[in-house]
This record gives C-alpha cells, structure tokens and sequence, in this order.
C-alpha cells in the first residue's frame, strides 16, 4: 500500500478530512520552501503538493504563475527540488506530491525522473496537462518505482471519462471544483455533490477537491463532499508577501476546520 493511502486510512480511522497544502518549490528558495514544508507538516498538513515551475504554467492563475516565476528567476530547478525533497523526507513523515508539468519531466526523461523522485522519497506525482489518453509511459514508470500517478476529474469530465480516468487511477482522485485555473475564489459554484458522487461510483479511492479553497470556511464548506481538502494559492500568497510565519498558522487554521469537532466528521 501507497503512503498516500496509508494517510488516508489513518484518517477514515480517526473520522477527520484530510488537509492537502501546496506551495511552489524554489519561491523565494529552496532552503525556504524546505522551512515552510516542514512548518506545514507540523502544523496538520497530511499531503503536501511541492510544485516545479514551468515556464508556461496553463492550469495556473496569476499567484501560481508569479511563484513559478519567481522560482525559475531564483535559480530553481529540477534536480535542486529533488534535493531539497529529500532533505525534507528525512525530517517529516508526510508523503509530498510533486506537481508539474509534463514538460520538465519528460525532457528529464521519465525513467529518470520517476526513479530521482523515488529515490528522494516522494510519494506522487501530479501533471495537470498530461490527457489521460497519453499518461500510459509515465504511469508505468511511476508504477515500476512506487510513484502514484494522481489524475484530476473536472467538472466537465464526462462520465465515461471519470470512469476511464478513475480505473487507472492511483493515490488519490483530484477533482478540480471549478472550471479554468487555479486561485482563490469567494464562491464555488460547482455541484460538488455530483463531482464527487460521478467520481465515487467509479472508484473507492479518496477524493480530494480543490482550485478554489481560499481559507478555513471554505474548506468547512467544501469537506462534506471529499476525503480531503487541497489549498495552494491562499498560501502562495503568503510566501509572496513574505509572511512566512502566517503559511504555519493559515495551514493550523485550515486543519481545525477539518477535524471532526468542526462537525463534518463522517460526511
């Protein structure tokens, strides 16, 4: 079994939803993103989605695509961020996910990057611009070193499609409640009900909701209908303003509203 649905498991057992935190590998530094990693880890975060900047990051809003600037501008790059992974998985046992575009990995070449990755002690891998149609060569080599290759469902999948992704789907299921990029938004207007059901009778693997979640109300609001909560761009934000010590107390703030006295516990 994936550590990825080992932490899920132990959070079915104590009737909590799980926290997924995002933050872009690099920005302001790696030794920063390490430290704020680290303090997500032990402010609750049960994932966290550790990005690679892309030069031309389509799924991103305008905070994400400033961080992967900012990172790139810094010196970032694959193998720095494999490093400073490694480092972190020597510190914290909690699983870290890498999201990024198919670009980079494939001109590191896939092999390469799944086994770099595997041997840093990542535990998934997300690419958000990667067809399901065309994720068979990485998949399996995700598969080969133990890498889970984690889809994302949108709202406009249709259901023979969600079913298609979801049958080769590892770690997790990652539905994306809105449609367009990523960012903070005041309102969600998806039915996430029927998100999250289309993909439920598809697969018994964890749902994860996000692109969207702004802070703790909207993760409350958000819980009944997922396994877990992903919050990226509310925290990006922070580490572009510099206030790298409210990145702890955002992720704390988060997590409470996603245990079990926050009255969602089971939904």
């Amino acid at each position: 079994m994936s550590r990825i649905r080992e932490t899920f498991n132990a959070l079915k057992e104590r009737g909590e939803k799980g926290l997924i935190t995002y933050l872009m590998g690099g920005d302001p530094g790696l030794e920063q993103t390490g430290r704020l990693i680290l303090a997500m880890a032990q402010a609750g975060a049960d994932l966290v989605e550790v990005g690679i900047p892309f030069s031309d990051p389509l799924a991103d809003g305008p905070v994400i695509q400033a961080a992967s600037n900012r990172a790139l501008a810094a010196g970032a790059t694959v193998d720095g961020i494999l490093e400073m992974v490694g480092e972190v998985c020597k510190q914290a046992d909690v699983p870290l996910v890498l999201m990024t575009y198919y670009n980079p990995v494939l001109q590191y070449g896939l092999d390469a990057f799944c086994r770099r990755a595997a041997e840093k002690g990542a535990a998934g891998l997300i690419v958000p611009d990667l067809p399901h149609e065309e994720s068979g060569p990485l998949k399996q080599h995700a598969d080969f070193y133990g890498l889970d290759l984690i889809p994302l469902v949108a709202p406009t999948s249709t259901p023979s499609r969600a079913a298609a992704i979801c049958a080769q789907a590892r770690g997790f299921i990652y539905c994306v409640s809105v449609t367009g990029v990523t960012g903070m938004r005041e309102t969600i207007e998806t039915d996430l009900q029927a998100l999250s059901d289309l993909v439920r009778r598809h697969t018994d693997l964890p749902v994860a909701i996000g692109f969207g979640v702004s802070g703790p109300e909207t993760a409350a609001r958000v819980a009944p209908f997922c396994d877990a909560v992903v919050v990226g761009s509310a925290i990006v934000r922070l580490i572009a303003e510099g206030a790298y010590g409210e990145v702890g107390r955002l992720t704390a703030s988060l997590k409470a509203a996603l245990r079990p006295r926050a009255g969602i516990a089971g939904a």
